[in-house]
């Protein structure tokens, strides 16, 4: 690191004087602890001619190509907007790594770090990171990204971090099954939950895989997670009518926990009736993505909840490798009574959070990077590089030069640079999908399909107390589904003690804090 290390409670007492100076200036004048590179000039954030050192503290794309000296797409940044770009990749996307060098007083100039969690918002209230607002008149495509779609991730009206947000618009979940499965029972992928379980139960008893044993299942997951509280049959919960995928409004116009809503006993019932007739996979509570999507490929169950998009093909050819004949198909989920409610997957409330912080010496030339980055010229440099060197183009059509594109960091057959994703961009939510890539129109039209059946959030910010919380009341929430789904307590009472249980073990407090940031949100 460049940045010198210095004792925390020093240096934040540096930092918040940096920080307000920065805001003083309208034009986003230099904020500089003295830690700067010599090339720095003084007011007004000018330098001498010489390229400004900007470090960049970032978890990446683990799925990425590591990036070498001379890339010479870093070096075309530079050029393009006169700065020396030192890039730091923590190892595996480790957020935590990130947390440690922010709170050793290890500070860069830019840095990349969790959306929606204690320590980013710890970033803020301790005077570790600017506001970014004063940067706008000069970094057009950075305020449109922000008050396009993170308006409200505001505090007090300032910005403080450029927001990407993992799945806010986009979604690529459904329920796979077994094509050649359905035809071998007489019967269409299902429209209903009644429908749904006729075709787990034929999955489970009709010897779908024509092989003589009773050795299928229809339908595996993977566990419910403690960090979001999604379940493997959310699905159901949607199809009976709820609305939203974190909270729902009580009769009052109060937040309240979503499994308060009167369908949700109904929906417990059903889930329950799959479990005891066996239709589903018993050893559903402690799968994981790895071992639900093994038993799929195995021939072991007919139906999954999968990940689609650039992993269609994927699931398609390991079923093929032990059963040639096989085809896979996938649609939305069934609707549930009332003929019209259905979902599957919630929109997002995580991702990445980009600030400048306060020990940065050149705010302006890290506003001015953090803008190129977010702009249509930068992502069109990182997805196709340099034309003449990394592609050509044969009228409207990309040829890329696989050859050169490798000796900087892009992923082969038309994938990007290292840089393109992770801290802005993910395939998914950016809908790329390179020309050359022969799936190209299936991957994009499966994602399609699934942001249908994307639910919204009541709330779109956690709350701090939601970040304290959360986990644990996730757990809470878990446990009692577990104790239901197994007949360890009564379905309306485990409803009525989870409920109990969980506004007492915090959840009457947050939902108050939540309740507050919702009026905000709308009246904003």
């Amino acid at each position: 690191m460049k940045a010198t290390k210095r004792l925390l409670a020093l240096f934040l007492c540096a930092a918040m004087a940096a920080s307000a100076a920065a805001c003083s200036s309208p034009s986003g004048g230099t904020a500089s602890t003295g830690g700067g590179s010599a090339s720095a000039a003084g007011d007004g954030g000018e330098t001498s001619g010489e390229p400004v050192p900007i470090e960049w503290l970032t978890t990446g794309d683990t799925a990425a190509e590591p990036i070498q000296e001379g890339d010479r797409i870093i070096a075309a940044i530079n050029e393009q907007l006169g700065i020396d770009l030192d890039v730091q990749i923590v190892p595996e996307g480790n957020t935590e790594k990130v947390n440690v060098a922010m709170a050793s007083g290890d500070f860069p100039d830019v840095v990349t770090g969790a959306f929606g969690t204690s320590a980013t918002q710890g970033w803020i209230d301790n005077g570790m990171v600017i506001e970014l607002n004063q940067f706008f008149e000069n970094c057009p495509d950075m305020q449109s990204w922000i008050e396009k779609d993170y308006s409200w991730s505001a505090t007090d009206g300032k910005y403080y971090g450029v927001p990407f947000i993992t799945q806010l618009h986009a979604s690529n979940v459904l329920i796979m099954m077994r094509g050649d499965w359905l035809e071998a029972v007489g019967m269409e992928y299902p429209k209903t939950l009644d429908d749904m379980r006729a075709v787990l139960e034929a999955f489970t008893t009709q010897d779908p895989d024509g092989n003589g044993q009773n050795d299928t299942v229809g339908y595996t997951a993977d566990k419910p997670s403690s960090s979001t509280g999604q379940t493997p049959f959310d699905w159901v919960f949607y199809a009976y009518g709820r609305e939203y995928a974190d909270y729902m409004l009580d009769e009052d116009g109060n937040v309240a926990p979503w499994f308060e809503y009167d369908g949700f006993v109904p929906a417990m019932t059903y889930i329950k009736d799959l479990w005891d007739n066996g239709f589903v996979d018993q050893e559903l509570m402690l799968n994981d993505a790895s071992k639900k999507e093994e038993k799929f490929y195995q021939g072991r169950a007919g139906a999954f909840n999968a990940t689609l998009y650039r992993h269609v093909t994927r699931h398609e050819n390991n079923v093929k490798e032990l059963f040639p004949d096989a085809t896979v198909v996938y649609d939305l989920p069934p609707v549930g009574p009332d003929g019209e409610s259905f979902g599957i997957t919630p929109q997002g409330k995580g991702g990445f959070f980009t600030c400048i912080t306060a020990n940065c010496a050149n705010p302006d030339k890290a506003a001015e990077f953090i803008n190129f980055m977010v702009s249509e010229e930068g992502n069109n440099l990182l997805r196709l590089g340099i034309e003449g060197i990394h592609y050509t183009m044969d009228g409207d059509t990309v040829v890329f030069n696989e050859e050169e594109r490798a000796k900087d960091a892009f992923s082969p057959d038309g994938w990007c640079h290292a840089l393109a994703w992770g801290s802005f961009y993910w395939p998914l939510e950016s809908g790329y999908m390179p020309d050359s890539d022969p799936d190209k129109d299936r991957a994009l039209a499966s994602v399609e399909l699934a942001t249908q059946a994307q639910v919204p959030n009541l709330v779109n910010q956690k709350t701090p107390l939601e970040i304290e919380n959360g986990s644990t009341l996730n757990d809470v929430f878990i446990q009692y589904f577990s104790d239901m789904l197994q007949g360890k307590i009564g379905i309306e009472e485990g409803a009525q003690q989870l409920s109990e249980s969980w506004r007492s073990q915090g959840g009457e407090e947050m939902l108050a804090e939540l309740t507050e940031a919702y009026n905000a949100q709308n009246a904003a």
